[in-house]
C-alpha cells in the first residue's frame, strides 16, 4: 500500500519539477527553456509557482547565473532518489532472468489440462526455471475472467467466453472431442458407429451437475437420446471409472489420446458432428509488459502446441472462438 495525501499533490504541478531540476543543471533560465523546449516565459512562470509553493527564492540570480539557495539544494538531495526511482519505474522495463528467478506463477486449466500439459511444463521449467514455482489451479471459462481480474490467476488456458477490455487473449487450437472406453466391455468396431454409441450408458462432465450436455441436444435435433448414468466436474475420473464401467466418456481428444494409450482404453471420433473448442491463452493486460509474464507466456504457448490436434487447423482468430466454445461447455 502506497502511503501518501493525494490533497498534497492538487497543490502542485508534477511537471515543475522538471523546471527545477534543469534549473539546477543548466543555471539559466534561457538554457533551461531550451533543454525543455519551452520559452523564457513559461520557465520564468514555472519559476515564481515553485517559489510560492516552496516558500523561498529557489534560485537568485547572480553573475554567474541562476545559482540554487540552500533550501534547493537540499531539496534537490532529497528529491533526486524520489525522480530517479519514478524513472526507473516508469521507462525502464525489469529484467528477468528464468535461470536465477524464484518467483511463484498461478496458471489456471481443466483438471484434464494437468494431466497432459503438466509433466510437459515441469519438464520445460526445469531445464529453463529450476527455481520458479508453478501453482495449477482450476478454471472454466464461467470464472477465468473474474480470476484473472481479481488477480488469483496470473494466466489461463481455457475456452473464453465474453472478455472486458482488460483480457488478452492468444489462440493455440481447436480441441475436438473424442469417445473413450474400455474394449474389453464395450464391444464397438472403430470408429464407433452412432448405434453402437447410443447401445451403452454414458458418463458426463459437467461443471453445473447437468445430465445433459450438447451432445445430447445435437442428438435431440435427430430425434435420439442417449442415456447419461453419471456426471462429474472432471474429466480426468472418466477414464480411470471406465476400467470399472461398462460404459463410453466424451472428453477432449488431446486427452483421450494421452490416457487411452496410458490405460489401455480405446478412442474414437465421436459418431456425431460437435463443433470443437477454441482454446486460448488469456491474461490480464496488467501483465502485458511483466517480462517475467511474457516468459511464462511462451513457455505455456510452446508447451501447449506440441499437443496441438492433428485435426486441428492450428491457432485461429480469438473472435472465431465465441461460438463455438459456448457450445462446448459440456460433453
Amino acid at each position: 500500500m502506497i502511503d501518501i495525501n493525494e490533497h498534497d499533490f492538487h497543490r502542485l504541478d508534477l511537471n515543475l519539477l522538471l523546471v527545477f531540476t534543469a534549473l539546477l543543471r543548466e543555471r539559466s533560465v534561457t538554457r533551461a527553456a531550451r533543454r525543455l523546449y519551452l520559452g523564457q516565459p513559461a520557465i520564468s512562470a514555472s519559476l515564481a509557482r515553485l517559489r510560492a509553493f516552496a516558500g523561498d527564492d529557489l534560485f537568485v540570480r547572480t553573475a554567474q547565473g541562476m545559482e540554487p539557495t540552500a533550501h534547493a539544494l537540499d531539496l534537490a538531495e532529497r528529491l533526486k532518489p524520489v525522480l530517479e526511482g519514478l524513472s526507473a519505474a516508469l521507462f525502464t522495463t525489469s529484467a528477468f532472468d528464468p535461470s536465477s528467478s524464484d518467483r511463484t506463477f498461478s496458471l489456471g486449466m481443466f483438471d484434464i489440462g494437468e494431466v497432459t500439459l503438466g509433466p510437459e511444463l515441469l519438464g520445460d521449467m526445469e531445464a529453463e526455471a529450476p527455481r520458479v514455482r508453478l501453482a495449477l489451479r482450476p478454471v472454466d471459462r464461467a470464472n477465468a475472467v473474474a480470476q484473472l481480474e481479481a488477480g488469483t490467476l496470473d494466466l489461463a488456458i481455457t475456452d473464453i467466453g465474453a472478455t472486458t477490455q482488460w483480457i488478452r487473449t492468444k489462440p493455440l487450437f481447436q480441441e475436438f472431442f473424442a469417445c473413450i472406453f474400455d474394449p474389453k466391455v464395450v464391444r464397438a468396431r472403430i470408429p464407433i458407429s452412432l448405434k453402437d454409441y447410443l447401445a451403452y450408458p454414458h458418463l458426463l462432465t459437467s461443471f453445473g451437475g447437468e445430465f445433459v450436455g450438447y451432445v445430447d441436444e445435437v442428438l435431440a435435433q435427430r430425434g435420439l437420446a442417449r442415456h447419461v448414468t453419471m456426471t462429474t466436474t472432471r474429466f480426468s475420473t472418466l477414464p480411470f471409472v471406465l476400467r470399472r464401467f461398462r460404459g463410453i466418456a466424451s472428453l477432449p481428444g488431446t486427452a483421450a489420446r494421452e490416457l487411452g494409450g496410458a490405460l489401455g482404453l480405446t478412442v474414437s471420433p465421436l459418431p456425431v458432428e460437435v463443433p470443437p473448442v477454441d482454446l486460448s491463452l488469456v491474461w490480464h493486460a496488467r501483465h502485458e509488459t511483466d517480462a517475467g509474464h511474457q516468459w511464462l507466456r511462451e513457455l505455456v504457448y510452446r508447451v501447449c502446441m506440441r499437443f496441438a490436434p492433428p485435426e486441428s487447423n492450428g491457432p485461429k482468430d480469438s473472435d472465431s472462438s465465441k461460438g463455438s466454445a459456448r457450445k462446448a461447455r459440456r460433453r
